[in-house]
């Protein structure tokens, strides 16, 4: 019945409680989208606090692609730990993160933003 009681109740509120060490291993990649979020977020900063020589539009454009990709990766914690928890109680497989191949196309271009920026 405690359980039932945590927050957040729609996922605590279902299935069986699991194995303690699968709880925290998710606990663990919740911990590593936020450390991803805020290395993107800070990317995106310095590359405008920074005097880098790169043109002034494509370091915006990759700047803020890095921001967002920060936003992204933050909501990808959440809704990454929640879906994971959810599988675990209800004894389904695991799902996909489903934010990460947006998050890999984002860093791509954004760092393409910056070279084709380096060379001009």
């Amino acid at each position: 019945m405690a359980e039932r009681a945590r927050f957040p109740r729609r996922v605590y509120g279902r299935g069986e409680e699991p194995d303690p060490r699968f709880s925290l291993a998710n606990e663990r990649t919740f911990l590593a989208w936020v450390r991803t979020s805020l290395a993107l977020l800070a990317a995106g900063v310095a590359l405008e606090a920074l005097a880098l020589p790169v043109d002034p539009v494509l370091r915006l454009a990759s700047a803020v692609v890095f921001v967002v990709l920060g936003l992204l990766s933050a909501a990808q914690a959440w809704l990454g730990w929640a879906r994971a928890e959810i599988a675990m109680r209800r004894a389904t497989p695991l799902p996909a993160p489903s934010l990460a191949p947006v998050v890999a196309g984002g860093v791509v271009l954004a760092s393409a933003l910056l070279v084709v920026g380096l060379l001009l």
